[in-house]
């Protein structure tokens, strides 16, 4: 029996199809552009191969184009009759992901790498601080995924460049930093070219405050990534962040608006709306002068994006822009409207945005503070939610509580001189 990378069986007579099958996984693993095209031509040499229509499913799903999505897994259950179990298994998990049944697909796909650990393309929309964990809603939810890729380590083993830089990103967001630094050196070793891998690496170089490094690693990779690439959006972010501490602001400005701002970014929305927004505030809290058009820019296209209030990480970043773009009707709709696991955190950060637009450092800050001890659940990494903590601290400096915030500076995991706020650097 014709099996992919992972061992798992094929139901496919076609050596082509499987092929293509296995290159373009690899592709999507990797962050890699060409996997929706792989998976075609999988298709193309074997239609009823049902597993190739769940990765263009999910290749699909991640460009941001679900209708297409949908319509590919539903073909691929049309294909059902026949299959292996572990294969039926598959199908049935990424269809619960593939529409959106994040709670049901969580627990069945748990259920399913019980039999098949090695079934990656089922682990993977577990994995990342985008993943069905990491935006869970749940307190615990950083640990809860290392705690699941520890697990599934000996079913990998130490040779597979995916699982190891997936492990090694839920490794630094729990602090676990030379654990991390050591398998994402052995991942990107394996497959240079995966992109994921360097991303989690520049994540490595953050959180180690490594500022300079980290700038000159992720700099050199991510002029070599393709811009139709998943991730290139989000790497620029990265890269302008380490300007923008840098002090080197007028590439950090060509950066956002050559490859971070909306219709500038190729990344899906959700990286899109956040990485603008993030940027933007840091820009400010370095000094910057608030540029208005920028916000509303965001702000506008946060309510093309994501119209309905439910995705928490976006509804914070969506929150912010309206707030700084004084949209106070779209922000009080993300405060009203907040659903999801995690709407309580919505609705307080929203309310402290707000506050932080009309200059009310004392309502902000005590808006913020009964939830920044699990800001955890809004989802994203340690380094996207460090906004949170950068406005706690503006609020708190900004209300005279200077010793207050020179406290909460003193709980974080990094210190030192270069913090990316005008006040501490005067």
């Amino acid at each position: 029996m014709l099996s992919d990378r992972y061992g798992n069986g094929l139901t496919s007579s076609s050596r082509p199809a499987c092929d293509a099958y296995v290159a373009a996984v690899d592709l999507l693993l990797a962050a890699s552009p060409g996997a929706e095209a792989a998976f075609h031509r999988a298709i193309a040499c074997d239609p009823r191969l049902a597993v190739a229509h769940v990765g263009l499913a999910r290749a699909l799903q991640l460009r941001a184009q679900p209708e297409a999505a949908k319509a590919a897994i539903a073909g691929a259950l049309e294909l059902s009759d026949g299959l292996s179990a572990r294969e039926r298994g598959h199908v049935e998990v990424m269809n619960l992901v593939i529409n959106g049944k994040s709670a049901p697909a969580l627990a069945a796909a748990r259920a399913h790498l019980g039999d098949y650990p090695r079934d990656a393309m089922v682990l993977a929309p577990l994995t990342s601080v985008f993943g069905l964990i990491g935006f869970s809603g749940r307190a615990g939810r950083e640990l809860e995924l290392l705690e699941l890729m520890d697990a599934l380590a000996t079913a990998y083993g130490e040779e597979d460049w995916w699982f190891l830089s997936m492990r090694a990103f839920a490794q630094v967001e729990c602090g676990h930093i030379d654990q991390a630094l050591t398998n994402i050196e052995r991942s990107l070793a394996r497959n240079p070219l995966n992109a994921h891998a360097a991303h989690i690496r520049g994540h490595v170089f953050y959180e180690s405050g490594e500022r300079e490094p980290g700038l000159s690693y992720l700099s050199d990779w991510w002029l070599r990534y393709p811009k139709e690439g998943q991730l290139h959006c989000h790497l620029a972010w990265h890269v302008a962040l380490w300007q923008l501490e840098l002090g080197h602001t007028q590439e950090a400005w060509e950066v956002y608006h050559a490859h971070l701002k909306p219709g500038a970014s190729w990344g899906p929305p959700i990286n899109t709306l956040s990485d603008s927004a993030s940027f933007l505030f840091r820009a400010e809290l370095a000094g910057e002068a608030r540029r208005p058009e920028l916000w509303r820019e965001v702000s506008t296209y946060a309510l093309t994006a994501f119209a309905t209030p439910g995705v928490t990480f976006a509804d914070v970043h969506g929150a912010l822009a309206h707030a700084l773009a004084g949209n106070g009707e779209a922000l009080a709709l993300i405060e009203r409207s907040a659903a999801g696991p995690a709407a309580d955190m919505v609705s307080a950060l929203a309310r402290a945005f707000a506050a932080l637009n009309r200059g009310a450092w004392q309502e902000a800050s005590a808006s913020m503070l009964p939830i920044i001890a699990s800001h955890e659940r809004i989802g994203g990494s340690r380094a996207q939610r460090d906004l949170i903590e950068y406005a706690l601290i503006v609020a708190l400096l900004r209300a005279g509580e200077a010793e207050a915030a020179r406290a909460y500076l003193g709980q974080r995991r990094l210190g030192g001189p270069h913090w990316p706020i005008a006040e501490l650097r005067a």
